[in-house]
Formats: structure tokens, C-alpha cells, sequence
């Protein structure tokens, strides 16, 4: 069982988490780094989706990445863009791949993000 999961079961825990978000090209570098520096000081790190309705890597790779190297996920999923298939089938990638923790949000409104034309 997880750190995380273990302190997120155990009463009286204050559980820790901070948030990290996914590159908005290919190269996870920069969030690799900024995610090591959080490990040990965190329960688990969160895997922003779309914050801000800005582009970015899927949360799913980045969480994939980021526990490669140790560090406890949690996979936020905005479901403004996918509909009820699409979210059923996003869930089970997460668990084929070994993330066990989902934050589902409804997420930010397209036109505060940088593709204001675009349909949520």
C-alpha cells in the first residue's frame, strides 16, 4: 500500500499533496524536477488536466512519468472535455498503468485558456 494511501486510511492523518503541472510540450524535465524536490516533503503530488484550460501533456503521462521516478500521483481528470464514454474509458488507461488516485474536476472554462475557440 501506498504512503499516501496509508495516510489518507489512517485517522488523525493530516495528509499532505502538492500540485504539479504536466509540461506544455513533450520534454518532462522541468516537472520531473520541480516533482523530486517534493518528494519526502509530500504525501502524494497532484498531475493538473487542462488547468487553466491551457494545453498541456495528458495527466495520465505525466503521472506515468512522475511514478517511474518514485513519486505518488494523483491523476486529476477534467471532465469538461470527454463525455460519459470517454471518461470510462480514461479511467481504465490510469489503471492498466498503475495509477490508483483520480481527482475528477469539472475543469475551467475553455475561453479563460489559451484556445478560446475551442469547444468544451
Amino acid at each position: 500500500m501506498s504512503l499516501f494511501r496509508t495516510a489518507c486510511l489512517t485517522p488523525g492523518t493530516f495528509v499532505i499533496t502538492a500540485e504539479v503541472a504536466p509540461p506544455k510540450g513533450a520534454d518532462p524535465t522541468h516537472m520531473i524536477e520541480m516533482a523530486k524536490c517534493l518528494k519526502g516533503r509530500v504525501h502524494a503530488v497532484n498531475i493538473t488536466d487542462g488547468s487553466r484550460a491551457v494545453l498541456g501533456m495528458s495527466s495520465l503521462a505525466a503521472s506515468v512519468i512522475l511514478k517511474s521516478y518514485g513519486i505518488e500521483p494523483i491523476c486529476q481528470m477534467s471532465c469538461r472535455d470527454r463525455n460519459q464514454i470517454g471518461l470510462q474509458a480514461d479511467l481504465l488507461g490510469p489503471m492498466a498503468l498503475g495509477v490508483r488516485n483520480i481527482l475528477a474536476l469539472t475543469g475551467d472554462p475553455v475561453k479563460a485558456g489559451d484556445h478560446p475557440k475551442a469547444k468544451s
